[in-house]
């Protein structure tokens, strides 16, 4: 299994205030979406996990999850910090 690490970490506020997570792998994003996200469902919560599936099966690149994972930051309003 590739853990798919990422070339630039993204951190994001988690849902308790002032608390941030960074992720630097495609692994750690999955667990985020799993464990800490404030939504379990929509089309990009749902396309980021598949994503970050098929990169630790090797199908697509770790970047592929590093942009699924921001879209559904975005869907979620999910504070992203520069």
């Amino acid at each position: 299994m590739d853990n798919g690490m990422w070339g630039e970490p993204i951190t994001f506020e988690t849902a308790t205030l002032g608390k941030y997570w960074t992720v630097t792998s495609t692994a750690e994003a999955a667990r985020a979406l799993m464990e800490r996200w404030p939504v379990t469902a929509g089309p990009a919560y749902e396309a980021a996990l598949r994503t970050c599936l098929a990169v630790m099966e090797g199908k697509v690149r770790p970047a592929e999850a590093r942009q699924a994972f921001l879209n559904a930051a975005e869907e979620a309003d999910v504070f992203i910090r520069p």
